[in-house]
């Protein structure tokens, strides 16, 4: 409670990047694997030959790639609040849109496949950022608890729509 009321009021546990340090409740870690049953379903539709209309696959990619850019704009979020060092930050939050806006080309012009590889991948790769957040002290108590099934949950089944 005091928590909330600092950071309403603009205090709260400031760490050297700015951020207000709280903790992973139980409602936003539901809501957090409840993320991966879209991608889950799109896998075992694939996996079991229910794509009639061609559209499993576009559809996987484009949940992925919601998600990959969200998490650039926590990032971004989070660069904002920094007293110092906001360009870095802010750099590896754009990162994922441009990396996604790559993808589309490879998908449109190359394999959606391997473009659902590349993005798959980069889902993963986010736990490099996340750490750093957690090794600065700006991400929550228990970011990697989340983060790391999050990440590579949806990062492996993103890759396994790709394979499919």
């Amino acid at each position: 409670m005091a928590d909330r009321q600092a950071d309403r009021a603009g205090g709260g546990d400031r760490r050297a990047g700015g951020g207000v340090n709280g903790s992973i409740d139980r409602t936003t870690r539901l809501l957090g694997f409840a993320g991966l049953l879209p991608q889950a379903a799109l896998l075992v539709g694939l996996a079991t030959g229910h794509d009639g209309l061609g559209v499993l696959h576009g559809m996987a990619f484009v949940y992925a790639a919601l998600i990959f850019s969200f998490l650039g704009g926590i990032w971004w979020g989070w660069a904002v609040r920094r007293s110092s060092g906001q360009g870095a930050l802010a750099g590896l939050a754009v990162a994922p849109t441009l990396v996604t806006i790559l993808l589309v080309g490879v998908a449109l012009h190359g394999s959606l496949r391997w473009a659902l590889v590349g993005l798959g991948s980069g889902l993963l790769l986010t736990l490099l950022v996340d750490r750093h957040l957690v090794a600065t002290g700006e991400a929550p108590t228990g970011w990697m608890g989340l983060r790391v099934p999050l990440s590579v949950g949806l990062g492996v089944l993103t890759i396994l729509t790709g394979v499919v």
